[in-house]
């Protein structure tokens, strides 16, 4: 019993068998110069180099394109066929690039930012200002939330750039340092710690109901390293102005980046608490997915914050 027939060899990949773009454009400037070496000139080759582009065409299309005198090129029959192809296939080219460039333009001019509550409200908004200036045409969006949230819209492709105010890089994240914080422990002048004279000990601050934002955000975590731990939140709120406005109006002791209470603290609308034996010091950094370099906008506005 004989063996059955061998399928057909595939195809080779059309790329194998359909000249590249270079190749086009050089055969179409012979047509229209009626000189290889003028046609070799137009497209920036040697005259070695475009006789030696025109027959690998010859040899991958298996026919003969152009014939060669001491008078200058003209093309065969065959080479007139293939032309007329080629200046469509050479059209259909531009009319693709025109619309990546459109592409590009569209992503360029748009920026989607993320970022945590203190960075959002204290510093984005003058960076922002000096990137609509740098580019005029750039559509900011912005979400604010904690920094686990950030993190998470980063990574989702949901944000072309974020911050974060944690004590760490989050995983999958590159990151770049934009500033450096501190936290502060700040109460109304009515309560009874504004009236201490000495530190507190971290232990009773660790031990005592706080005013403090919910899990996630950059803040707590870095007390909780802190600390080594917190008490049950005497409030949990979303934000930093929430926490403030609560502290402001005497509820109880908050823990609010520096930033945020600056004008209460000159004010006295808020008192700051001394801590003994910890720092609450803090990197707010820029985070975008790990191996994947900001750019366009975004490159921009990180140049922004370092300098």
């Amino acid at each position: 019993m004989s063996d059955p027939p061998l399928p057909p060899s595939p195809p080779s990949p059309l790329s194998h068998r359909v000249p590249d773009l270079g190749a086009l454009e050089l055969l179409v400037a012979v047509a229209r110069l009626g000189s290889l070496g003028r046609a070799a000139r137009e497209v920036g080759i040697t005259q070695p180099a475009a006789s030696s582009r025109i027959r690998s065409m010859e040899r991958q299309l298996g026919v003969a394109l152009v014939e060669r005198s001491p008078r200058g090129s003209r093309l065969t029959g065959e080479g007139a066929l293939v032309t007329d192809w080629a200046v469509r296939v050479l059209e259909a080219a531009e009319a693709f690039d025109a619309g990546a460039q459109a592409l590009r333009d569209r992503r360029d001019s748009r920026l989607r930012v993320a970022a945590s509550m203190t960075i959002a409200e204290y510093l984005l908004p003058g960076w922002l200002v000096a990137l609509r200036e740098r580019l005029p045409g750039t559509a900011v969006s912005l979400h604010a939330g904690n920094s686990a949230t950030v993190a998470g819209r980063v990574l989702a492709g949901e944000a072309d750039l974020g911050f974060v105010e944690g004590l760490d890089v989050p995983p999958g994240l590159d990151a770049a340092t934009v500033a450096h914080d501190r936290l502060a422990v700040v109460t109304a002048p009515t309560h009874p710690w504004a009236r201490r004279r000495a530190p507190v000990p971290a232990a009773e601050l660790a031990a005592t109901p706080l005013i403090l934002r919910e899990r996630g955000s950059g803040t707590r975590q870095v007390l909780e390293a802190e600390l080594g731990g917190l008490a049950d939140p005497l409030l949990e709120l979303a934000s930093t102005t929430a926490v403030k406005s609560a502290a402001v109006s005497g509820a109880g002791v908050a823990v609010l980046s520096e930033l945020a209470v600056t004008e209460e603290l000159a004010g006295r609308r808020l008192v700051r608490v001394e801590v003994a034996g910890v720092t609450l010091r803090r990197s707010l950094r820029a985070v975008w997915p790990r191996g994947q370099r900001p750019g366009g906008p975004a490159r921009e506005l990180l140049g922004l914050t370092r300098g």
